[in-house]
């Protein structure tokens, strides 16, 4: 099987030696099997040196801000994982516990020549790691199979906005943004590999510890098959409108896919090739490519490079200066986060966007942006408003605990990939938003009916 897998798109985390063992692709962020280079990648290894290929996925009992509604999810869309392999005569295991203890017994148990792993930006994924590195002696090789232009390919360094970033992805498309090869089976011996026994996945719902008052969403079904139609309902019916109408919540212009991004049930380059090659007009299809490419692998970036992506500690010194300067005005409202949890506040247009968080576990990105600045406008201090934000997004977003998450709620509250705007009480120079301007972009009094949510 030949594959073309651009090596700069795959690094070794330690060393690379002779493989004399079952290649393991440890599937973390990655929760599919098309579209997938760091399967790919893994399904090459094995079959050069001739050995079998395991999957395997490391499931924590409790994982930091995700709730039950996150875990059957991303549950459900392993079920499909798990079809889909043993259809192709692939083992796949699910482990429980701490990756950097059970993985390597794993490692021993099954004699593995290397360990292939997935690419994630987010501290605690890079803090396991690195405790695998002094606990296990297989080469252990990190793919990007979240970014089109590995992240670091597209830049060394934290950049300081999508315009220093956009000339840099765009300059690398040609070479990274190509079609995938058809999935195949690896090499499986002299005789059929002996597959183990199904999941258990009611023993995994059992094991996991989270929020079980935060309930699984109906209107989105989970995994691979279910991303692939989303996709293809989105270029048919929404994309030829997104252009004019991506920043109207009352629309439904806009792709629904990032909840299959943000668990790696859909491959962001697949889309962005599906995309290019659809006959929507231009405008809608660059507009679309920007928020996909440019603007999520920025988020990629800032995580990536910025330890303290998730405190208002990784903001620039100018927006730092602003909002300290600014820290003692008198704001006009001031809320608990049980009240903006609730949706309780005086702005029924916010208590809305609240609403459809909650209880479907998606918000319009337009609405977001105002939704984050708002939280900063009604809290005492800007620490407050991004836990807070922070706290509701992870808690109740499908696609929260994620790098986009991260960056749009440091955008929204402490600046980063903005410049200063006309100076203003409470925000200092960040930049503002208000209810009028909302009115002008869309019907407000219909998205609040919508919602269901009022004063």
């Amino acid at each position: 099987m030949n594959i073309v897998i651009h090596p700069e798109r795959v690094r070794c985390l330690n060393h690379e030696q002779q493989i004399t063992g079952p290649v393991i692709y440890w599937m973390s962020r990655e929760h599919r099997i098309r579209h997938n280079w760091a399967y790919l990648f893994a399904s090459q290894l094995a079959n050069r040196n001739r050995q079998l290929l395991l999957v395997l996925f490391n499931l924590v009992r409790s994982y930091p801000g995700a709730t039950f509604r996150h875990y059957d999810f991303m549950l459900q869309g392993l079920q499909k994982v798990e079809e889909y392999l043993r259809s192709l005569g692939i083992p796949f295991f699910v482990l429980t516990g701490d990756p950097a203890a059970t993985i390597p017994h794993f490692i021993e148990a099954h004699h593995a020549g290397a360990l292939v792993s997935d690419f994630s930006p987010l501290k605690i994924s890079r803090a396991w790691k690195e405790k695998l590195l002094q606990s296990t002696s297989v080469p252990l090789y990190e793919v990007d199979a979240r970014n089109i232009v590995p992240c670091w390919i597209a830049s060394t360094k934290e950049e300081y906005s999508a315009r220093t970033i956009r000339p840099k992805i765009n300059g690398c498309l040609d070479t990274f943004l190509t079609g995938f090869p058809a999935t195949h089976p690896p090499f499986s011996g002299e005789t059929a590999v002996s597959l183990p026994p199904p999941v258990d996945w009611k023993r995994l719902y059992a094991y996991i510890s989270a929020k079980r008052n935060v309930e699984p969403v109906s209107w989105i079904a989970p995994g691979e098959d279910a991303a692939m139609q989303q996709l293809a309902e989105f270029i048919s019916n929404r994309l030829q409108r997104y252009a004019a109408e991506r920043n109207d919540p009352t629309s439904n212009a806009v792709s629904h896919l990032s909840p299959y991004l943000h668990f790696g049930q859909i491959s962001a380059q697949h889309v962005a090739s599906v995309v290019k090659e659809s006959d929507a007009p231009k405008e809608s299809k660059d507009a679309f490519l920007e928020e996909l490419v440019v603007r999520r692998e920025l988020a990629e970036n800032y995580c990536f490079y910025n330890s303290r992506y998730d405190s208002l500690d990784g903001i620039r010194p100018w927006a730092g200066k602003t909002l300290e300067e600014h820290r003692h005005d008198k704001r006009e409202y001031i809320y608990d986060t049980e009240t903006f949890e609730e949706g309780s506040t005086h702005d029924p247009l916010w208590n809305a966007a609240q609403t459809e968080l909650r209880e479907k576990g998606k918000m319009h990105g337009y609405l977001r942006m105002y939704w984050a600045k708002k939280i900063l406008e009604w809290t005492p201090h800007p620490e407050t408003a991004f836990d807070t934000a922070l706290y509701l997004n992870d808690t109740y977003s499908l696609d929260g605990r994620d790098p986009n998450g991260y960056t749009g709620i440091a955008w929204s509250i402490g600046g980063i990939h903005d410049r200063p705007w006309f100076e203003r009480p409470v925000f200092g120079k960040i930049r503002y938003m208000n209810y009028n301007g909302c009115k002008r972009k869309f019907n407000v009094d219909k998205y609040i009916t919508l919602q269901g949510k009022g004063a």
